[in-house]
């Protein structure tokens, strides 16, 4: 279908940019299919973000022509979902890249500012024992309410002298840490560690550790690649297994963790802004990590509304920095050992 761009444009052309109107392109001028292929969410879902986030978009401004909260969705969502330069957006919707900017700051605030709605672990008991009943019928793990791991997104260099966030392929990136249920939606998300840290740094110095180091979730533990150390709140596979029991063990504990490695080519996958396909995102490391949350509760509020995690398609595995092994430093925490011995005997014998 044609045409609202091309009258946006004539109008930019004609007139400048104080006699553009904005509001021209509706959603309801356009194709289910166009809306989709531009910015990868269906018409009814974007109905609901401009009523979720209308109030906070339609802040007072001094500009003559405020931008309705819908464009503004739009363009923040073609931005996430392409991964394109923001002129590139901007121009498939009418607006500058100095307008394009804003709307996805606005967008991206606005949905950082409900993180905490969307991401989050059950409350109720009830919901934590489906969990654990949900992952035990994937492959037969018990006591699991989630899969932890981490994913480097790539950045800008903030500078020539901060080396904080160069991982250990040499690029600079954001380390971030998340843990996801057996739909993949996502329970903890932490977006502002830097690249240079490693995976087991990351989970040690974040608020997750504390929570479950304090008590919460007792009687349950997350699962961790062999970038974690273990603990008694979360199980790692055996480094060499070596028993019929320990080979159950460690099987039952990949198929299970790959619940996570699936969802984040699925996120990278939906928002390529993430993938690093198209550069890195080009913002200071504080706007990067909440442009990765805010992808992270998009994520969540599309599985609310039905739009299942699997169903996008999915790019390769996410190339990571390589991973290094600790299992050597795990005999540290006898109690954790013991825990995991007595599992694979009660479970897996």
């Amino acid at each position: 279908m044609a045409i609202p761009i091309t009258v946006l444009d004539c109008d930019l052309l004609l007139y400048g940019r104080g006699h553009r109107t904005l509001d021209r392109f509706k959603l309801d001028d356009v194709t289910d299919e166009y809306l989709m292929s531009m910015y990868g969410f269906p018409r009814q879902f974007i109905y609901y973000l401009v009523e979720l986030l209308g109030a906070s978009l339609s802040r007072p401004t001094q500009r003559s022509r405020a931008i309705s909260p819908e464009t503004q969705i739009l363009a923040a969502l073609g931005f996430y979902t392409s991964g394109s330069f923001q002129t590139r957006m901007g121009d498939a919707i009418g607006i500058s890249q100095a307008s394009m900017s804003r709307c996805v700051a606005n967008v991206t605030e606005a949905l950082v500012e409900r993180a905490t709605q969307f991401i989050r672990f059950p409350a109720d008991d009830a919901s934590m024992q489906a969990l654990k009943d949900e992952f035990y019928g994937l492959a037969g793990m018990p006591g699991v309410i989630g899969v932890v791991d981490c994913i480097h997104v790539a950045i800008k260099a903030p500078n020539a002298e901060d080396l904080s966030y160069v991982n250990r392929k040499g690029l600079h990136s954001l380390n971030c840490l998340m843990v996801c249920d057996i739909r993949g939606a996502l329970m903890t998300v932490e977006t502002t560690w830097p690249g240079s840290l490693q995976d087991y740094a990351v989970l040690q110095q974040s608020s997750l550790s504390s929570q479950f180091e304090a008590g919460m979730h007792k009687d349950s533990w997350l699962l961790g690649d062999n970038s974690f150390f273990l603990r008694t709140w979360l199980m790692t596979p055996l480094h060499i297994p070596e028993t019929p029991a320990e080979y159950r063990y460690n099987m039952a504990h990949s198929a299970t963790h790959s619940v996570i490695e699936k969802t984040f080519r699925t996120l990278c996958s939906r928002f390529r802004c993430l993938d690093g396909s198209k550069g890195a995102l080009q913002y200071s490391p504080e706007k990067s990590s909440h442009i990765i949350l805010a992808c992270c509760v998009l994520h969540n509020i599309s599985l609310e509304h039905g739009m299942d995690v699997w169903s996008s398609p999915m790019t390769g595995p996410m190339e990571q920095p390589p991973e290094e092994e600790y299992e050597h430093m795990e005999s540290l925490d006898l109690e954790a050992d013991r825990m995991r011995q007595e599992l694979m005997l009660t479970h897996f014998s």
